[in-house]
């Protein structure tokens, strides 16, 4: 007990560490727990959207939905109805297209209770999903916006635990089903050799083809529409500084490996995996384009629109989620990629987001519509951005129908009346035998501060962060009815203001 006892403060002791180092400080915290639980801010007032967020010349922004926390992945229907992924909710909403254009109609929950819920695909009549343990997928009327029939796991057995468990998904050019799997870690040798890489299967799950090696967390990957060519962006890993390793833009090709964990960027040596095996080190494909070092690229959707400018005829826009690991924050927009020739040059085209260390949304990924717009999802702020161009300047609002219900706390089956002292007790001895108020002091910023954790997370929310706990917090040698009791003491501590 002494031992395991030990080995827990040792890791608190580094974990703390890490949070005051030169590339980790307080205002990064927000950012780590965006990552870590899905938390965030309220959706930005109008009058900061219209005097800090920028687009081009031409463009237009509006905000198509607000006050939907943890909005990630997104997908539009060819009627215009647009899917969103929540994977810290666990569920699928879909936001209506509106009578007039470019206002939402009415929102509603097309799925809940999924595994941390993805990639998301719309695909001849079906739903596809990727959770972060398997993919599945459920029949789907576009037409109507419903879902018909039950829900079917098609890949399952995939492993979820580690730094980076979400699965994303895509439909090909070729007609199958391509699924990119991140690392558990920041840079390590995987035990599961499907993490970190890319593979394709039939459109029922069967045929399982590996694509491609060496992608750390490769969750945005597109084709080209001018040539079908496939294009992933990928997170370069941490810990190497402010300016170190850049994150990729690859072309993925079936067979190549892309360096990781081995080599960094323009297939340099890491320094914690320098001997990469014969068959490795002899074919790393450098990425044809980096970005700055924890930019965080996680979405990329290519233009097909030829009533935008000519410059954007071979172009594809990236969602930056900005770093956490950096001593000066950076990333935090959306840029344009531009194929001329043999190069690819980089341009600002959704900015604004972060200013002097404030932040105000992290974008997470793009998608067109059947309108021609584009649309940007924000997990930081909740917000669904609608890029436009040529349309005139509308106001920046969402409407009153694209509102979420306000957050109502369950009890779970096993908390009665009559065990809740008991668990309350027992919680608060775990928090004070790990020292949790070293972090979560009520003086903590953000949401390291739990004050507020009974109106934002689910006990089930809150036993899920003490069973896959995300960096900087240790794991703990908690059984299942320590989760529980931990979980009834803060959430009672939190409800009773103590």
């Amino acid at each position: 007990m002494k031992k395991i006892l030990l080995i827990v403060i040792l890791a608190l002791v580094g974990a703390i560490a890490v949070m005051v180092s030169n590339t980790v400080g307080l205002k990064n915290i927000p950012m780590i727990l965006n990552v870590m639980r899905g938390s965030g801010i309220d959706s930005p007032e109008t009058e900061t959207i219209g005097a800090r967020l920028q687009v081009p010349e031409g463009f237009s922004i509006g905000v198509y939905a607000r006050d939907l926390p943890n909005a990630r992945f997104i997908t539009l229907t060819s009627n215009g109805d647009l899917l969103v992924t929540r994977p810290h909710k666990g569920d699928i909403v879909m936001i209506r297209s509106g009578e007039a254009v470019g206002h939402a109609g009415e929102r509603v929950t097309l799925m809940e209770g999924l595994n941390k819920p993805s990639g998301i695909a719309v695909h001849d009549g079906w739903l596809y999903i990727g959770e972060q343990d398997s993919v599945g997928r459920i029949a789907f009327d576009k037409a109507q916006g419903e879902i018909l029939g039950n829900y079917q796991k098609i890949i399952t057995g995939l492993t979820s635990g580690g730094n980076h468990p979400y699965k994303q998904i895509k439909i090909g050019p070729d007609n199958k089903l391509y699924l990119s799997q991140g690392s558990t870690c920041n840079v390590c040798v995987e035990e599961d050799p499907r993490r970190g890489t890319m593979s394709r299967y039939a459109l029922d799950g069967t045929a399982e083809e590996l694509v491609a090696t060496g992608l750390r967390n490769t969750m945005g990957f597109d084709w080209t529409p001018w040539n079908d060519d496939l294009y992933g962006v990928d997170n370069g890993r941490d810990m190497l500084g402010d300016d170190y390793p850049p994150c990729e833009l690859n072309k993925i090709e079936l067979g190549q490996f892309y360096g990781w964990p081995y080599f960094n960027g323009a297939n340099d040596p890491d320094p914690d995996f320098p001997d990469a095996p014969p068959e490795l080190a002899s074919n790393p494909v450098p990425p044809v384009h980096e970005f700055r070092a924890h930019n965080a690229p996680l979405g990329i959707s290519f233009v097909a629109n030829d009533k935008w400018p000519a410059q954007f005829q071979k172009s594809a826009l990236v969602a930056l989620h900005g770093s956490w690991n950096r001593s000066v924050l950076d990333g935090y927009r959306v840029v344009s990629l531009h194929w001329q020739g043999d190069k690819v040059v980089r341009e600002d085209f959704f900015s604004g987001f972060e200013k002097d260390g404030d932040v105000i949304g992290r974008p997470v990924d793009v998608a067109q519509g059947p309108d021609g717009a584009v649309y940007i999802s924000d997990d930081y702020a909740g917000v669904i951005y609608r890029i436009a161009y040529g349309e005139p300047k509308q106001a920046i609002t969402a409407t009153d129908l694209s509102k979420s219900e306000p957050f109502a706390l369950s009890q779970p089956d096993w908390l009665t009346d009559a065990n809740r002292p008991a668990l309350i007790a027992q919680g608060k001895a775990l928090y004070e035998q790990y020292s949790c108020e070293g972090c979560h002091a009520p003086s903590a910023i953000g949401r390291m501060n739990l004050s507020t954790l009974d109106q934002r997370l689910q006990y089930h929310e809150v036993i899920e962060s003490l069973t896959n706990p995300r960096a900087p917090m240790p794991a703990y040698p908690l059984t299942d009815n320590d989760k529980q009791a931990l979980a009834t003491f803060l959430i009672s501590r939190a409800q009773t203001g103590q």
